[in-house]
């Protein structure tokens, strides 16, 4: 039998200690659970802002880059950006493509609707919508914006201007900006030049 004074239990000093780790270990982990929790959107919303830029630039990059709007009677068959003239086809009959779209086009347009990848340059920024203009449901929190402009692009074999001795572009760069919730933002970019043949696709 153990006599009084060989029975021992925790001091008030000791439980105090105890506590104060279990409470400093319990609020770190309740920390670390609570950033994990807030972080857990974000990964969506940064896929889902990605997933938007790659549509747009898809979209925009599967579009004719040619010396003439593709409305053009010569836009198959032209190979200069040279002063319009209707008798030679080597040129454009009535419209050079510029950056921008032309009068009259949208991307929504069902009768006039963007028809060279130069034209993008007009889109206005906005919610993510389909091609007839339709908003996309549900992606009311991210908002799209496209940019195209001349761009030079170099690589070991040569280099391709910008523009061409008239001014009109050579090779295109198109920017796809994305911003979602949260301040998720993706941003994409896409190269265009133009190569043989030089007639619509």
């Amino acid at each position: 039998m153990l006599r009084p004074a060989q029975v021992r239990g925790i001091s008030l000093v000791e439980l105090v200690v105890f506590i104060a780790i279990i409470s400093t270990a319990l609020a770190g982990i309740l920390g670390v659970m609570n950033f994990t929790t807030r972080a857990s959107a974000d990964p969506l919303a940064q896929k889902q802002a990605l997933a938007i830029a790659e549509a747009y630039l898809e979209e925009a990059l599967a579009m004719p880059f040619t010396y003439c709007d593709p409305d053009d009677v010569n836009a198959a068959t032209a190979r200069s950006t040279a002063a319009v003239n209707p008798a030679d086809p080597e040129r454009c009959a009535a419209t050079l493509e510029g950056i921008g779209a032309e009068a009259g086009e949208s991307r929504s347009s069902g009768t006039t609707p963007y028809d060279n990848v130069n034209d993008y340059a007009s889109l206005p920024a906005g919610v993510p919508a389909n091609v007839d203009g339709t908003p996309i449901g549900g992606l009311e929190a991210y908002t799209v914006a496209v940019a195209v402009a001349p761009a030079a692009l170099a690589a070991n074999t040569g280099t391709v201007a910008a523009t061409d001795g008239n001014g009109r572009p050579l090779s295109l760069r198109i920017t796809v900006t994305v911003t979602g919730p949260n301040g998720v933002t993706a941003v994409l970019d896409g190269y265009r030049s133009r190569y043989a043949p030089n007639a619509l696709p």
